[in-house]
């Protein structure tokens, strides 16, 4: 408020008063400019709350003139937690180079962890061993991407739930696994689950195998199975597994090799069999229903 302006002011009052004006005090003449001034200091309030002029008086001294008890700000605090948990994945997917538009339909409906980072690579014209190995070492060597803490494999013959992500998080942090698989089953008129081998059963013999699990119970339990060897079509593995091991880590094998015989390893197996006999810890997440998809007679199995 100016000067003038209660000057005005008072003006009014000692002309509603008569001579109050000529016998006021120096005292009385400083209250009546403080009284006008907070007249006029109120005015503006009710002005700006009923739509005027924006802007006029701060938003502090407007608190401080109606006393408000500000609870939603007297009560910010930082209350430490612990929920908060590091999900970043870059996804690897190896490609024939044309993909089905039913994979791509799954691929895009894919849910990610809310506030968490995630990327997508892919790699083409490669075996599909080769293609991870590729993909793995180009995170490795990225300054960025080395830092984070997971990897999802996807295949672009699997057709993947929406929750298949999330899911298979709260699985490999519940059992402290070092990778989980979505289940699916291999094509064909007589199928095979992708669970491979009994821990309980190469913990009391040493004889590590691969045949494929009876997953009935676990199925229609929606239990989470371990198995010392899971399928790369919707799979998650800590990053740290590629620290840890060396490469290469995926190999198709399909040979003689001397002293062992006729090997046959798909590159899935091949690594899980080597990360086991180092201490690694897999398991099939029930719950994450995969679609096994025959791009030749699109039939899902």
């Amino acid at each position: 408020m100016t000067r003038k302006s209660q000057s005005r002011q008072v003006k009014e009052m000692t002309r509603k008063g008569g001579s109050v004006m000529q016998s006021m005090t120096r005292a009385e003449e400083a209250a009546a400019w403080q009284a006008a001034s907070a007249a006029h200091s109120a005015a503006t309030v009710t002005q700006s709350s009923q739509g005027g002029p924006a802007g006029m008086v701060p938003v502090g001294d407007v608190v401080d003139m109606v006393k408000s008890a500000g609870l939603g700000f007297e009560r910010v605090e930082h209350i430490a937690g612990s929920t908060y948990k590091d999900s970043s994945t870059v996804i690897v997917i190896p490609t024939r180079g044309t993909m089905s538009h039913r994979f791509v339909a799954a691929l895009l409906g894919l849910i990610s962890p809310m506030n968490q980072k995630r990327a997508i690579l892919f790699a083409s014209g490669h075996e599909v061993g080769e293609s991870y190995n590729a993909m793995i070492h180009q995170i490795l060597a990225n300054p960025e991407l080395s830092k984070w803490k997971y990897v999802m494999t996807i295949e672009d013959d699997n057709i993947i739930p929406a929750d298949a992500h999330v899911r298979l998080l709260e699985s490999i942090e519940f059992g402290k696994f070092d990778a989980v698989s979505g289940l699916y089953f291999t094509k064909g008129d007589h199928n095979m689950p992708m669970a491979y081998g009994d821990p309980e059963e190469y913990a009391r013999t040493k004889v590590l195998d691969f045949r494929p699990r009876d997953v009935r119970e676990a199925v229609r339990a929606g239990q989470i199975m371990p198995v010392n060897g899971i399928a790369m079509g919707c799979g998650l593995w800590r990053m740290s597994l590629y620290k840890e091991l060396p490469p290469p880590w995926y190999q198709t094998v399909a040979d003689v090799v001397p002293g062992k015989g006729a090997q046959v390893f798909t590159q899935d197996l091949h690594f899980c069999q080597n990360a086991v006999h180092k201490g690694k810890r897999f398991a099939v997440d029930m719950r994450v229903r995969v679609g096994h998809l025959d791009v030749t007679t699109n039939t899902i199995y």
